[in-house]
């Protein structure tokens, strides 16, 4: 049984674990080494199983407990090679054995989890999203989206569950305190996903069969849970899908563990 849970998803950080038979791996880990710890302990789980930490991309809020983590466990950190060259300034000394590569379009196994990155549009130097497959499961991991494309798309078809960005409200942003500048870079199509195109998105993914969704990555202050999930369930139900009858739809918490997500292979 596979076993998925985002410990944190937010602007403020991001960090998800997801486990199967005796591999587990990380998405990101972009708060505290110590609140990644304590987080994976509040689910039953520790790093003894930890086989990797894959990095999206260098922005601190999905990097800055990756650099702690990979000395104090020995755990190697995934990247491409852009990536690394960004944010290797700031990941400490790491032993060499723990700097691994991968690039888009190449799939790396560990144990029972093979693992593929796809590129998505956002202002860092090669972000990516991932898809993670496990017998006959497909699972995507996909924030910090500037806008949606071809590409895009197709790597986020045929998933199994996926966790989306739903970052914003618009109207929140353009009504909200930021300066012009960074909203201007939130809106551009190198930013992030408002709540608006990811309820499209999970309408079209939905009618394509994937059956299972989080939203993650919400604006702490564009956004709030209750917003993101009416929109997006809103979108839904304008094609006939009914939110926790058809499909299962979940807003990933900011500061903790969300809900523990399972799915049985081989159903």
């Amino acid at each position: 049984m596979i076993k998925i849970c985002s410990l944190f998803s937010g602007s403020s950080g991001n960090c998800i674990f997801i486990s199967y038979n005796n591999t587990s791996i990380l998405i990101d880990a972009g708060v505290s080494g110590r609140r990644i710890e304590n987080a994976l302990k509040s689910i039953g789980e520790s790093f003894d199983n930890i086989a990797g930490i894959f990095i999206t991309h260098e922005h601190s809020d999905h990097i800055s407990g990756a650099g702690i983590l990979s000395r104090r466990h020995k755990i190697p950190i995934f990247a491409n090679t852009e990536t690394w060259d960004a944010m290797r300034p700031f990941m400490g000394k790491l032993d060499s054995g723990n700097i691994r590569y991968i690039e888009p379009g190449e799939t790396k196994t560990i144990g029972d989890v093979s693992v593929k990155p796809f590129p998505i549009p956002h202002d860092a130097a090669c972000p990516v999203g991932y898809n993670i497959f496990i017998e006959d499961k497909k699972l995507t991991i996909a924030t910090d989206i500037g806008h949606m494309n071809d590409l895009l798309l197709a790597n986020l078809e045929k998933s199994d569950m996926i966790l989306l960005e739903s970052n914003h409200d618009i109207e929140m942003l353009m009504t909200g305190r930021y300066p012009w500048p960074l909203k201007q870079r939130i809106l551009s199509d190198h930013g992030h996903l408002c709540n608006e195109m990811a309820g499209k998105v999970v309408a079209h993914l939905a009618q394509c069969g994937t059956k299972r969704f989080l939203l993650g990555h919400l604006s702490q202050e564009n956004n709030f849970p209750e917003l993101a999930y009416r929109t997006v369930c809103n979108a839904l139900l304008e094609k006939n899908i009914t939110p926790m009858k058809d499909v299962y739809l979940e807003v990933a918490m900011r500061d903790r563990a969300s809900n523990v997500m399972y799915i049985n292979t081989g159903a």
